[in-house]
């Protein structure tokens, strides 16, 4: 049976790679996923772009485990040298957009809930939700099915992470800000120059430490990312924009970032656009981590995003790939990955099912 479930998991994910879903616009790898469940006498549900189901034994009484991977991409940068929208293989790489960000861990875990949904006596009831808008953090993502799947006790992200067990995963807050001064013609003296009232702000952003270090995510990572001023080359601006892109360990929640920042950065606003993607986690004790563990799995904390984030259970990041290759130009994942993931996650699961 993994055997031929793993055939058909490869099948899908070209079917998958040649089907375009940007964030948003998922509508066609939607189809494809619900073909999935349909080939495999699997009844489904669907919400917007996000296809879900449950285990055939569902029972209220059991804690439920979620599996969950997106299938929308970000679109194809200029490097590509191969039709990002091709499924090619060239030995035991599989090129194609969204191959490994995250078509192969998606593919891997709809193989894996196949492989158990029958069954009578688990410990877990099963979720799987092949979510959408991930990669843009979209209204209608795994965020908007929370309130309509099962309540989750427990989840299982499908990210890229060569199959080692993220077991945190930083929070993100994105934060507009403004430093000002006073406008002039630039033929005229100017002592408030809001541009170079902006040098010492961003001496200061690159300078500043947050207190709290994480023994698994390490530091917080704060990094300006875009700056705009002015119109014109003849006139001196009256402010500057930063967006500025903090990554936030374990420590710290969202607000309580934001809160440091309001009260301390020299600018003259500092505002968060959101609070939401906050740090996620799971005990290094849980079963999961464990079952991993006696597989030989590493444990890590990851810098990236994920719909982990959206999660206020536990949750751990697993997956075939690498997530160094995510978002690259010539995107491709070895079938032998998704091989050994769907072994991984079944060999997991059996141990706490």
């Amino acid at each position: 049976m993994i055997k031929t479930l793993t055939k058909d998991a490869i099948a899908l994910l070209k079917q998958l790679i040649e089907t375009p879903s940007f964030s948003s616009q998922e509508g066609d790898t939607a189809v494809l996923i619900e073909q999935w469940f349909i080939n495999h006498k699997i009844p489904f549900k669907r919400q917007a772009h996000n296809v879900w189901t449950f285990n055939k034994y569902f029972d209220d009484s059991k804690p439920t485990l979620l599996l969950n991977s997106h299938h929308d991409t970000v679109k194809p940068n200029n490097g590509y040298t191969k039709d990002p929208f091709q499924a090619i293989v060239e030995g035991d790489k599989l090129y194609g957009l969204g191959s490994n960000d995250a078509g192969g861990c998606l593919v891997s875990l709809l193989a894996t809930f196949t492989y158990f949904y029958e069954n009578r006596n688990l410990n877990y009831n099963l979720v799987i939700v092949a979510s959408a808008e991930e990669e843009s953090s979209g209204p209608n993502g795994l965020n908007s099915m929370l309130p309509v799947i099962p309540k989750i006790d427990v989840a299982i992200v499908g990210e890229p992470t060569l199959m080692q067990l993220a077991v945190a995963e930083k929070g993100l807050v994105v934060f507009d800000a403004k430093v000002k001064g006073t406008a002039s013609h630039a033929a005229h003296p100017n002592d408030d120059n809001a541009i170079y009232n902006t040098i010492d702000v961003l001496k200061w952003f690159q300078e500043f430490k947050f207190d709290k270090k994480s023994l698994v995510l390490g530091d917080v990572k704060m990094t300006v990312t875009q700056i705009n001023a002015g119109k014109q080359h003849n006139a001196v601006p009256s402010e500057v924009d930063l967006v500025v892109d903090v990554r936030v360990n374990d420590r710290y929640s969202n607000a309580e970032i934001a809160e440091i920042l309001k009260q301390k950065s020299p600018c003259t606003s500092i505002e968060a656009r959101s609070l939401r993607l906050n740090s996620s986690a799971i005990p290094i004790h849980h079963e999961l981590v464990k079952a991993g563990i006696k597989l030989g799995r590493e444990t890590y904390g990851s810098p990236t995003l994920s719909d982990q984030a959206v999660l206020s259970c536990p949750s751990l990041k697993l997956g075939p790939g690498d997530s160094t290759r995510s978002h690259t130009a010539d995107e491709y994942i070895y079938i032998s990955e998704i091989e050994e993931g769907i072994d991984i996650y079944i060999k997991m699961l059996n141990q706490v099912l």
